[in-house]
């Protein structure tokens, strides 16, 4: 650890339905001294898109930088350097000026279905793609796009659909990227970002995009901006920008990483072998490796992390706290049952349950394990890992006459769960995880689904501080290395503390053993269904 005078960072954690904007003190802690979140849309669309408004993502990240400089009561000339967790995986086109030719498509769109299948689909096949072009694949980059979901199949549908904004196209950027190009003028994209086109050269002394890979899918290399590394200095606030943001001209301006780079380093899992579970809008269960591996068959790969040298063997899922959003809107604000003294939570500010998530939470704390006998599917927009499909979908099974809404929102939480379960079990047939994992996210302010969590994966769960700014918390460590109050990410290890530790309960092994086999099923069960469905 470097001797260094303490400094302030404003770090962003820009999420799929909202960014939240911090202020830390870093000095050899890491202390939060403010933070202000604002939300923005994700339109949904019939035909399988997720889009985004990349001006309001903007507008929200400077009313909240002026609400966190106002409420601090810290002049902006004490700033030091700003950094990103965001996102990723999204498709930003812009022109040369910088202005977006459409609107953002999320990671979460999946319109490029006949995208996929005529360019990777064709011949002899292996789970489902070109057996050649998956061996160039894997040589190249070290991973597939076999994913609906991945960039470089929404980059091609524009190119099919959109003729005349892909004409306009100047550079190809990530969400985090594009407002690095707000702030600085500069098109850049970090390398984990540009792991996530499925176009980077990951074969030793290369470091750049592949000029095969883009012939071979289809994509103009001129789109692709200059690489910078995570913790390097991508450029300086602008006048323009600084005036928008009220901080300083010239501040300095990190890369910064995706979120499933610097989540895992602001959860304090930056050694090898360390795993971290994540439970927000999305959720995964990433463990922190030294060299690449590739699980087609169960679609996990290991993906560039934010420290030099290391990967990040990654499961993701879909929704995950969306799920509890979801059950927020449509089982917990209705007019049948979860009221406080006759008035509804969610028009109740003075209620004493200020949050309805917490009310959720305290009402199905008597629900026994195995939510009598329910099993919710958390696929509400289909699914990555361990089954690619976009088709898939949730549901309730085993719904019976005195089934209560109590045991259905007690069994989205062990749905979740259950899938994050399966996600920890596919890793562990490529990989060690570790015997204490790291839980972070929203999911682990709640101790009832930390104890869950623990239960239903039969290990030991750690949490640490505000578990639910660990995404600007590890863009803040990121900032402390570019200006060297750290030497390096692995040292966030020592900032970053356990603060409870939630032992599996063997009571409970049994029903959840049983109910996980029934989870599993239902995919199988019902796959033909879902496509039937959904097609």
């Amino acid at each position: 650890m470097c001797q260094f005078v303490s400094v302030n960072v404003v770090a962003y954690d820009v999420g799929t339905t909202g960014i939240k904007t911090c202020i830390f003190e870093i000095s050899d802690t890491i202390k939060l001294i403010a933070s202000a979140v604002e939300g923005y849309q994700l339109y949904i669309e019939e035909n399988g898109g997720a889009e985004q408004n990349l001006n309001e993502i903007w507008n929200a990240m400077c009313s909240t930088t002026i609400k966190v400089i106002d409420n601090s009561k810290i002049s902006s000339e004490s700033i030091q350097g700003i950094s990103f967790c965001s996102q990723m995986q999204g498709l930003v086109l812009v022109d040369q000026k910088g202005e977006p030719v459409r609107r953002l498509m999320s990671y979460m769109d999946q319109r490029a279905r006949s995208e996929l299948e005529e360019g990777m689909g064709n011949g002899l096949k292996i789970a489902g793609v070109n057996f050649f072009k998956l061996l160039k694949s894997i040589k190249i980059t070290g991973v597939v796009a076999a994913s609906v979901k991945d960039p470089v199949w929404k980059y091609i549908w524009v190119k099919r659909n959109e003729p005349e904004n892909f004409k306009r196209i100047h550079k190809w950027l990530d969400v985090k990227e594009y407002l690095i190009f707000k702030c600085t003028g500069n098109f850049v994209m970090t390398k984990d970002s540009a792991f996530g086109t499925m176009l980077f050269d990951v074969r030793k002394g290369k470091n750049c995009f592949s000029r095969t890979m883009c012939k071979m899918l289809g994509v103009n290399p001129e789109h692709l901006p200059q690489i910078a590394g995570s913790t390097e200095k991508v450029g300086s606030l602008t006048g323009k920008a600084a005036k928008q943001l009220h901080l300083k001209t010239g501040t300095p301006v990190f890369g910064g990483g995706g979120d499933a780079s610097l989540i895992g380093v602001g959860a304090g899992a930056v050694r090898n072998g360390s795993t971290h579970i994540y439970s927000g809008t999305s959720g995964w269960v990433s463990t922190i490796v030294n060299k690449r591996i590739l699980d087609i068959n169960a679609m996990i790969a290991s993906i560039i992390g934010a420290a030099d040298n290391s990967y990040n063997y990654f499961a993701e899922l879909e929704t995950a706290g969306k799920c509890l959003e979801w059950v927020k809107n449509h089982l917990a604000l209705d007019e049948i049952n979860i009221y406080l003294q006759k008035v509804c939570v969610s028009d109740s500010l003075e209620s004493i349950y200020v949050n309805l998530y917490d009310f959720m939470l305290e009402e199905i704390k008597s629900i026994p394990a195995g939510s009598h006998g329910v099993i919710f599917t958390p696929w509400l927009h289909g699914n990555r890992c361990p089954f690619e499909d976009s088709f898939a979908r949730g549901m309730f099974f085993n719904i019976g006459l005195e089934t209560g809404k109590r045991d259905l929102i007690h069994a989205v939480i062990e749905g979740i769960c259950y899938h994050l379960r399966w996600q920890l079990e596919a890793q562990r047939k490529k990989v060690k995880t570790s015997k204490a994992i790291r839980f972070v996210g929203g999911g682990a302010l709640s101790p009832l689904t930390c104890q869950t969590i623990s239960d239903i994966l039969g290990c030991e769960i750690e949490t640490v501080d505000s578990p639910q700014n660990v995404g600007a918390l590890g863009a803040a460590v990121i900032a402390a290395v570019g200006l060297g109050i750290i030497k390096r990410i692995e040292d966030a290890d020592k900032l970053i503390k356990v603060k409870e530790v939630y032992v599996p309960n063997p009571a409970n092994k049994e029903i959840h053993d049983r109910n996980f086999k029934v989870f599993k099923a239902l995919y199988k069960n019902n796959k033909r269904a879902f496509r039937i469905m959904n097609k």
